[in-house]
Formats: structure tokens, C-alpha cells, sequence
């Protein structure tokens, strides 16, 4: 069932799960922090762009005065973020794209949660994703005015009966689907649609952030100005990330953890050209 949430700045967007809402809108208030640069006229992509949050933001951060291009491959979250810019967004300034960015193009099955959207991906792994999040919620989130009501309910419980009660509601909650979605690379998306420049690549795709960036070509490197990603630091992907960027003349600025996702293996990292 679809819910309408009024954002801070007056829009309204529609979603899968209004309990959501709040904590993507931190996670996309943090990128606009002092280390991200955006002025009107800029191009920005959106890779994972769930229900529109961070374009949006974009929009009015500049204005209006932006060109957005925003990928979402699953489609029931594709068609709340068609509805989001449609009713926000009078001209084409966001441009919305039904399939996702990888390091190959194709079909590829996901996992989608209807109950979870936001944790949606093409590398499933319920075990260690109800882990996280249990973490998450017992760690973090219950003191966070923005989580439902329930949730901040576990502030009265006593301790020892959380775990349980977290564990029994997202097992629950991570009841999955199986989508098939398409994919492309950056690089043959930057071909197809004359792309000269990205002034900010932003990069929030569920485990799937190295694989965008191994999609863009050599050659394509010099287009990007600026660049934000939230990274899974599995299997060293963190360093993995680091010593790619640096290869291709990019050079940290800075390496965060969203308030949403303190006490987690989850990070923001923020790079632009030398």
C-alpha cells in the first residue's frame, strides 16, 4: 500500500514504507555536507535513486536550475520515484531511468523486500542483512525520534527482551520477492546520451558500488567532477575503493558514517578530481 509523506521543505512523495522516509532523508541531508559541491547548472546522477529523496534534494538545493538523471532498476520503487518527480518536478530537469548502473549490461535478478525496500539488492544476504539491521535498531536507532513507533517503544523494554522482539519483527520484515531488472554501464549511458560531464556521481546501490564503478571506461574518468558513495566495507572493499579512485586521478576528501548507520560496516565516502 502506497503512503504519502510531507517532506521538510514542503514536498510530498509517495512510498512503500513511510517508516522510511525520515532515515533516507538524514542519510541524504548528510551528503550535502561541507565536503559536497553543488551549484545551479550542474549535471548530477543518481545511481540507486529508490524513491527520488536525494534527486529531489538536488532540485532544490539548486533551485531547479539542475539537470538529474536517477536510476532505480526495481520497478515498484521505480514507480514511486516516477510519481515523486512527476508531482514535484514541473520540467525535465530529472530525467528517471527503469533500469540500474553495473559493470555489465543484462538482466539480473534482485531481492526485493515490499516490507524493507530500501534494502532491496542484487547481493542478498538475509543472514548478515538481518544482522545489520538488528544491530542497527538495537545500537542506534530506537533513540532516533524519527524511527516508528514501535520501534522506539524497545526504549521501555527491558533489555534483555529486545533482541527477541527485534529479531521475531524483522524476520518478518525481510520477506523477499525475486525481480529480474536491467542493467547498463555508466560508460554506454554517457555514449548513448552525449554525456560531457557529471559534476556529482552519486552512488547508493546495496553492495553493487563497486560494480558501477568498474563500468565506467578508462577514458571516461576525466567527466567526473565530484563523487559520493555509500560502501559495504566487505572484504576489504573499502581500500579496494580507495587505491580505484586514486588510480583514476580522484582523491578522498572524506570518509563518513550517516547518523542512520553508526555502529555498522556501512560508509560514505566523498572524492573529486586532482
Amino acid at each position: 500500500m502506497t503512503a504519502i509523506v510531507t517532506l521538510p521543505n514542503g514536498m510530498t512523495v509517495s512510498c512503500l514504507q513511510k517508516h522510511e522516509v525520515p532515515f533516507i532523508g538524514m542519510e541524504v541531508q548528510s551528503y550535502f555536507s561541507r565536503f559536497l559541491r553543488l551549484q545551479p547548472g550542474d549535471t548530477v546522477f543518481d545511481v540507486g535513486a529508490n524513491i527520488g529523496l536525494f534527486s529531489l534534494a538536488a532540485y532544490a538545493h539548486c533551485e531547479g536550475n539542475v539537470r538529474v538523471y536517477a536510476f532505480e532498476p526495481v520497478t515498484p520503487i521505480f514507480e514511486m520515484l516516477e510519481t515523486n518527480v512527476r508531482s514535484n518536478v514541473p520540467g525535465q530537469q530529472i530525467k528517471i531511468f527503469n533500469f540500474g548502473l553495473s559493470d555489465r549490461a543484462g538482466e539480473v535478478p534482485f531481492t526485493f523486500y515490499p516490507r524493507a525496500p530500501v534494502l532491496s539488492t542484487a547481493y542478498a544476504d538475509k543472514t548478515a542483512d538481518l544482522q545489520l539491521v538488528e544491530d542497527l535498531v538495537l545500537k542506534n536507532l530506537i533513540h532516533l525520534d524519527a524511527a516508528p513507533l514501535l520501534m522506539r517503544c524497545l526504549r521501555w523494554v527491558p533489555e534483555s527482551l529486545r533482541a527477541p522482539i527485534v529479531h521475531h519483527g524483522l524476520e518478518r520484515a525481510l520477506q523477499a520477492e525475486t525481480v529480474i531488472c536491467q542493467l547498463q554501464t555508466l560508460s554506454e549511458f554517457i555514449r548513448e546520451h552525449s554525456i560531457e560531464r557529471i559534476d556529482l556521481l552519486k552512488i547508493d546501490v546495496e553492495k553493487a558500488e563497486l560494480d558501477v564503478l568498474r563500468g565506467i571506461a578508462e577514458q571516461d574518468w576525466h567527466r567526473i567532477r565530484q563523487l559520493v558513495v555509500e560502501l559495504h566495507d566487505i572484504d576489504g572493499r573499502l581500500a579496494t575503493i580507495r587505491a580505484l579512485l586514486q588510480a583514476r586521478g580522484m582523491t578522498e576528501v572524506a570518509i563518513e558514517q550517516p547518523p542512520t548507520l553508526k555502529n555498522s560496516n556501512i560508509y560514505t565516502l566523498f572524492a573529486q578530481q586532482l
